[in-house]
């Protein structure tokens, strides 16, 4: 049996993510835009209910297509928060579009969101050796600078929790516990 990081516990859907793609270090734009869209969902609720809605937003979200998202009209929106399939909270599907458009501008002026978002540590994954769950933050210096270049930009739903959380899923920092298998993995994907 694995030994895995104490937050996925035993759902199959938990485990899938943890096991694929917690903490492995993305670099594709369209990815890094699926990930702030879904941490910016999740603000408040447990991470499994954003992975149970995940292929509704897929869906309804155009597959993360930030162009075709920074276009939504208001009526658009208005539409998705009538369906199920997502979080229905008005800011934070009114969000989602506002996010594109600094997202896009983002692209516009560094070339990639990846380069923009990467350069807050420097390129490469930061490699914590946490031993259990209590000692891994829920932010730090760098997520703070990054929410406040964020807000600065435009983006909404980009606290400085919800951007520590992002830069777990996108494996801009190990933050495996080092008893879990998975730690040396990402570590080696550095």
């Amino acid at each position: 049996m694995k030994t895995r990081c104490a937050w996925c516990g035993d759902d199959p859907l938990y485990l899938t993510y943890h096991d694929e793609e917690w903490g492995v270090p993305v670099r594709d734009d369209k990815t890094l835009f699926e990930f702030l869209i879904l941490e910016g969902a999740q603000a408040g609720l447990a991470w499994i209910t954003i992975l149970r809605k995940r292929e509704g937003y897929r869906t309804l979200f155009d597959g993360f297509n930030a162009e075709k998202i920074a276009r939504y009209s208001d009526k658009k929106l208005e539409k998705l928060l009538l369906d199920p399939r997502i979080i229905r909270n008005r800011l934070k599907v009114f969000g989602a579009r506002k996010n594109a458009r600094a997202f896009l501008d983002i692209q516009q002026e560094r070339g990639s969101f990846s380069d923009y978002i990467w350069d807050f540590v420097d390129g490469q994954p930061l490699q914590n050796s946490w031993k259990s769950l209590s000692q891994v933050p829920a932010t730090t210096p760098v997520s703070d600078a990054l929410s406040k270049d964020m807000k600065k930009r435009g983006f909404t739903f980009v606290g400085s929790t919800i951007l520590y959380a992002h830069m777990q899923a996108t494996g801009m920092v190990n933050d495996h516990s080092v008893d879990c298998f998975r730690h040396r993995e990402c570590k080696d994907l550095a």
